[in-house]
């Protein structure tokens, strides 16, 4: 048996997940790119994200506006009149999307079970970040001495480890590997 055929399953593997991943990075970096980021304001994904923020901040009873940089493509997200925390393009969980949907690629299944578990991975790391910025917020303006903590590790971990888990169901119960 020649090497190939002995590894042929990790090569389709790892040749649809950087295809997919490189191919969906260009696209998404293509279109950052062409906006006008002079004016300082981010991109549709951010804005969303923000928007969607301070909507939830507002309804759990908060008083939240946001409103933009005035030196960087950023928004700042404000609790009464005071800015918490300002959200830029990394912020929206765009990457970790891309990086999700080319791991399900990745491990083909069913067209019909990828595209369904893609949209909602992704619908489900949108929901995610939004709790993960609304409750860095609210840790931040009580306890702004673990800031770093907060930003750096403990909701990193909460939005990675999540995405790892739906990783895990995708690979064991709807893949063709799952078999």
């Amino acid at each position: 048996m020649n090497y190939y055929q002995q590894y042929k399953p990790f090569i389709h593997f790892l040749g649809r997940f950087f295809l997919s991943y490189i191919v969906a990075t260009v696209i998404y970096q293509s279109y950052l790119r062409s906006l006008n980021l002079a004016i300082f304001e981010p991109d549709f994904f951010t804005k969303i994200v923000t928007e969607q923020s301070v909507w939830l901040l507002n309804a759990l009873g908060y008083v939240a506006s946001m409103g933009p940089s005035i030196n960087e493509p950023a928004f700042r997200i404000y609790l009464g009149a005071e800015s918490v925390v300002r959200i830029v393009e990394g912020c929206n969980a765009v990457s970790i999307m891309i990086l999700f949907t080319a791991f399900v690629i990745a491990f083909t299944g069913r067209l019909k079970s990828t595209v369904l578990f893609i949209l909602s991975g992704v619908l489900i790391i949108h929901f995610l970040n939004i709790a993960r910025i609304v409750a860095l917020i609210l840790g931040l303006n009580a306890y702004p001495e673990y800031g770093n903590l907060m930003h750096d590790v403990v909701f990193p971990l909460l939005i990675y480890g999540i995405t790892f888990v739906l990783w895990i169901v995708w690979v064991t119960k709807f893949s063709n590997y799952a078999k």
